[in-house]
């Protein structure tokens, strides 16, 4: 996974409630066995007419609008455990998806795959989707290790909160894996020491 430090980025507003799974990624594209290539069906249903023509108002298909950040209303990931909602974001290009409320098993599939999910409260999020509209290239700054995220413009910040090990797999870009791998040297001690002490 690629490290998460800091990021400065322009906003993606989806000013919508309750967007489920299926909405993120319908169902019909979870053949694939592999990360790659969710991206082009994120939001299929919203962003393209039955003949795949872009439809014409949606988010994505605006080009006011732009960034690693998607901003989307309250309760966002709601619906199945499907873990390939969190692979189109990241495959599409999104680094963080901020809310005021996440679906728990989205949040823990978003930050096993390096999609870091932040949540706000409601009041942050209306700025933000107010920063956004009287200026789609206003960025905000995102600080992991601070746990803080900014308006650039304004200066509002608020703190966000994430379990300490998910910090760290985001910062040293491990996931689960690569943190048990990590850990090779001091496991190998570990068992050696309790062979030795049987």
């Amino acid at each position: 996974m690629q490290k998460f430090q800091t990021l400065d980025s322009a906003c993606v507003p989806m000013q919508v409630e309750d967007v489920d799974t299926d909405q993120i990624i319908p169902a019909r594209f979870l053949k694939a066995t592999t990360r790659e290539g969710f991206g082009e069906n994120l939001f299929r249903d919203w962003r393209y007419n039955s003949d795949n023509s872009p439809k014409e108002g949606f988010v994505l298909n605006d080009d006011t609008y732009s960034g690693d950040i998607l901003v989307a209303g309250k309760n966002f990931g709601c619906g199945s455990s499907r873990e390939h909602a969190a692979w189109s974001l990241v495959d599409y290009g999104f680094r963080v998806v901020v809310s005021s409320f996440f679906a728990d098993i989205f949040k823990a599939n978003a930050l096993n795959n390096g999609l870091l999910p932040i949540q706000v409260s409601e009041a942050f999020l209306g700025k933000m989707f107010a920063a956004i509209e009287n200026d789609p290239k206003s960025e905000v700054h995102v600080d992991l290790e601070a746990q803080i995220i900014r308006l650039n413009e304004s200066g509002e910040e608020e703190s966000f909160e994430i379990s300490a090990y998910k910090k760290k797999c985001l910062m040293e870009g491990l996931d689960d894996i690569d943190y048990l791998i990590s850990l090779k040297e001091e496991i190998k001690t570990f068992e050696h020491n309790q062979i030795a002490f049987t």
